[in-house]
């Protein structure tokens, strides 16, 4: 069967939040563009369907003591409305067509889209937009192929009973997200970390108030730990062999088996050789400050690119593109300010910047301020007392060099101090700022008070 002949503007393959965003900001411009998604399911990109918008779902309901059953069925249904309105928000524009299928590229200009009922569409494109996104990473440990009961992020989420045993292989951000989460839920958690410290990029402090709170919930923290294989023993059962910091050989069983051990690309079908399109040496596509490839009228946006993986930052790389195209003074990587992340543990941890130990390797004169959360009025009249405040500031300049906020409403409050950051405001702006009260923002007060 010969393949359709489509010719765009504008080809943008992947349906993730810059890719989405740049569609209907070319298609309300007059443009001509196609966005392509491998899958129904996945309308709106991974925020929405596999990431930020369900697990962020599951962890509130969590919080609120719903039963996992009812949880999920209330994730479930915020996705597939999320997922309907994003597709119509796309497809219902003039100039704009959602394509359905595989893509892989033929040549640099070239195209072809393969879709479920076998018809092929071969589309010619004046500018391509890569925005596919990243998978989980499945590291090679005997015994994962063959299990029924080892989940990536995206399956174990898919199921619709809660284990009551759950082990987590990876203690970063996603490993400590759904430990906290199924914890809540009410399942026995078991975290298993690799390394010999656990979070070893945040100050001792912050990493030492984590693990004071995770184990006060009942997750069990193994650090230094190789596993050695995973075997299903039983129908609801599945054995992780592996060997403590002593050597010695441990097997410990569970009902479900969590891999977070990090992201790849998802690049495997697009056959970016054919584009001419290069990797860098952690196999993601290899972007310039303008967010180009190797080839100029090929872009690359999100995780695919290699940058920080955040739906926000996917949303500010089409903020950089939209100024090339149309005009603007935002438009390269250069002109990005600090950026602030959150984790949804309970409490959530939020941070930008520099943390003290970094300020120091860097040469930095600084100052150090540290505030418990239970000093904060708004957190005793919520009953949420755990966690600690951290600035780091530049002793000679008094600029804020960073912040870690290990609060509860941590995600909303950095915010504020990003934006201080950004503008280049002196410390003090912060600690003699009127905030509303009672609120945990008012706690910048008394932070920052101490330096």
């Amino acid at each position: 069967m010969k393949a359709i002949e489509q010719h765009y503007q504008n080809l943008i393959i992947g349906f993730g939040k810059g890719g989405k965003t740049l569609a209907a900001y070319l298609a309300k411009h007059g443009e001509k563009v196609a966005l392509i998604e491998k899958s129904e399911k996945m309308y709106g990109g991974s925020c929405i369907n596999i990431a930020c918008i369900p697990t962020k779902s599951l962890i509130v309901n969590a919080e609120k003591h719903v039963p996992y059953a009812i949880a999920h069925q209330k994730k479930d249904e915020l996705t597939a409305f999320l997922r309907a309105k994003n597709f119509d928000n796309i497809d219902g524009l003039e100039l704009a067509t959602v394509i359905t299928g595989e893509a892989s590229f033929v040549g640099p200009n070239q195209v072809l889209v393969k879709q479920n009922d076998a018809t092929e569409i071969n589309i010619l494109a004046d500018r391509i937009f890569i925005n596919t996104g990243s998978l989980p990473f499945i590291p090679n440990i005997p015994g994962i192929e063959a299990s029924n009961k080892v989940f990536t992020s995206t399956s174990l989420m898919e199921q619709a009973g809660l284990p009551e045993k759950l082990v987590v292989i990876g203690a970063g951000f996603i490993g400590l997200e759904f430990a906290m989460m199924y914890a809540n839920f009410g399942a026995h958690v078991t975290l298993l970390n690799r390394g010999a410290e656990f979070l070893p990029k945040e100050d001792q402090d912050v990493a030492d108030e984590i693990s004071k709170v995770i184990t006060a919930k009942g997750i069990h923290l193994l650090n230094e730990v190789n596993i050695i294989g995973v075997e299903d023993i039983a129908e609801d059962q599945v054995q992780i062999s592996f060997k403590d910091k002593e050597g010695e050989v441990i097997q410990l069983e569970s009902n479900a088996v969590l891999l977070a051990t990090g992201r790849k690309p998802n690049i495997e079908h697009l056959n970016l050789a054919a584009a001419g399109v290069e990797l860098d040496d952690r196999g993601y596509i290899k972007v310039d400050e303008a967010l180009k490839t190797s080839q100029p009228h090929i872009w690359a946006i999100g995780d695919v690119n290699g940058g920080p993986q955040f739906t926000y930052i996917s949303l500010d790389d089409f903020r950089i593109i939209k100024d090339q195209l149309f005009g603007g003074d935002y438009n390269s990587l250069s002109k990005r300010k600090q950026v602030a992340f959150s984790v949804f543990i309970s409490p959530a941890l939020a941070h930008i910047g520099l943390r003290e130990k970094e300020a120091i390797e860097k040469g930095y004169q600084i100052k150090v301020a540290t505030l418990p959360v239970g000093a904060i009025p708004r957190a005793r009249l919520m009953e949420e007392t755990k966690g600690l405040l951290k600035t780091v500031v530049d002793a000679k300049t008094n600029k804020i060099l960073g912040c870690t906020l290990f609060c509860v409403n941590s995600s909303e409050m950095i915010n504020t101090v990003q934006i201080a950051m950004n503008a280049g405001l002196d410390f003090q702006t912060l600690r003699d700022t009127i905030y509303t009260h009672p609120s945990m923002t008012e706690a910048l007060n008394d932070l920052y008070a101490l330096i």
